[in-house]
């Protein structure tokens, strides 16, 4: 193999990789062994119809296009040395039995990044201060969670109660889709249904027939609906209201494992200091990342962007499905398509990679090192995640996996590295 580059604009190189004519006979003939099964000529069993006869019948190229992609493959990541960080787009110039085998692959490369100022970054200061206000809502919420629901008489509705209600909805007189309900527990104040539709609620009693008026919102999801005024009949059958539980010892005892109320506070309280502490560690850290990117300089080839766009996505198609639908399902539910979901994401793509490289670089600059420590530590974590040994964990990993796992761990400490060294202003 023989491989001539051609340095492109914006870190981007075009390949022109020359694979000896003997080479392709043989990625042909793989081709032609991979198939023979599944081809069928009259006179002849699967697998057993010779490759000329083959070729004879459907063309001389049938196996030229597998062969091409097997070559392709195999060869183009190592006529390289610097890293390439997008998929080729190939280009075939020759490609016929007793010739060799050129293609040009066009790729993008790991671009350069020379850093701006990365020590002693000036950010704002992140208020990591609880207040008692904060400690009761989280309380409150508990107290929400846990509350009896009980039927209410001899009063109309108010806000927080559940009204039990049938309702059906009409634009111009006429009813839409979707805008019927029977017997649904409408919570007074949450904001489920639009506009002032729970507000008009109250003050009715059970039994009342209620005509309701709404205007939809002008970006509401059902377009023949947006921005329409609407009319619900609504008949309130029942008022249930949540009944909490008291404020005591009883009630921290029951929540806890504290027997009372005061040590339960510290303790609500103890936790939502460590989680605003966490909160301001990642906002600190998104902070100081992006004042280095932008007094830092790179030039990064739309063809990585692209790349990672894909990969985000496919991350992304992958969480839906773990959730039981599939990503073709998402989507024609959505109402999108792959194309606008990957422009969707562009941004963070791109912050995704700005942020990567100018974390390794720091790494790089700074010395930073991983110890097999660090590595056998993370290994940890990973075998207990999956409920394995540790080492099944590293065969799992195995040499390549170890490779990005400590990489992956130098660009932790560094961000580590940056936010201790900011500045809060």
């Amino acid at each position: 193999m023989s491989v001539q580059v051609e340095k492109l604009e914006k870190n981007m190189a075009k390949l022109t990789i020359e694979v000896a004519a003997e080479d392709f006979v043989k990625a042909v003939e793989a081709a032609y062994q991979r198939n023979k099964n599944s081809i069928s000529v009259p006179g002849f069993r699967k697998g057993k119809v010779p490759r000329t006869m083959i070729e004879k019948m459907y063309g001389k190229g049938i196996f030229y296009e597998e062969a091409a992609n097997a070559l392709i493959s195999k060869e183009y990541e190592k006529a390289y040395e610097e890293e390439i960080v997008s998929s080729p787009e190939v280009d075939i110039m020759t490609m016929e039995e007793g010739s060799p085998f050129v293609f040009t692959a066009t790729v993008a490369l790991m671009p350069e990044v020379k850093l701006g100022k990365y020590k002693g970054v000036e950010i704002d200061k992140v208020d990591t201060e609880v207040t008692e206000d904060e400690v009761m809502e989280a309380i409150n919420k508990e107290r929400e969670n846990g509350a009896r629901i009980q039927s209410v008489e001899g009063r109309a509705v108010q806000d927080k109660d559940i009204a039990v209600i049938d309702f059906e909805g009409f634009v111009d007189g006429v009813a839409f889709e979707g805008g019927k309900g029977e017997s649904y527990e409408l919570t007074i104040g949450s904001h489920s249904f639009i506009d002032t539709f729970e507000d008009q609620l109250i003050g009715k009693n059970i039994g009342d027939e209620v005509e309701v008026n709404v205007t939809f919102p002008e970006d509401y999801h059902q377009a023949d609906l947006a921005g329409k005024p609407a009319m619900f009949k609504v008949k309130i059958n029942d008022i249930k209201e949540k009944i909490l539980a008291d404020l005591d010892d009883e009630f921290a005892s029951e929540v806890s494992e504290f027997d009372t109320l005061d040590e339960y506070k510290a303790d609500v309280k103890k936790g939502l200091e460590e989680k605003k502490a966490n909160a301001a560690k990642d906002t600190k850290q998104m902070a100081v990342i992006d004042a280095i990117i932008e007094a830092s300089e790179m030039d990064i080839p739309d063809a990585y962007i692209k790349t990672v766009q894909k990969q985000m996505v496919n991350e992304f198609a992958q969480r839906v499905q773990m959730q039981g639908i599939s990503y073709d399902q998402y989507l024609k539910l959505m109402g999108a398509t792959p194309e606008m979901m990957e422009e969707q994401v562009k941004p963070q793509a791109l912050k995704r990679i700005q942020s990567r490289l100018v974390l390794e670089a720091i790494a790089a600059a700074e010395n930073i090192e991983v110890t097999d420590d660090d590595f056998e530590a993370e290994i940890t974590k990973l075998a207990e995640a999956y409920n394995m040994g540790a080492d099944k964990a590293k065969e799992m990993v195995g040499e390549e996996g170890k490779k990005e796992i400590m990489d992956d761990l130098a660009v932790t400490k560094a961000a580590d590295f940056v936010v201790e060294n900011a500045v809060e202003k």
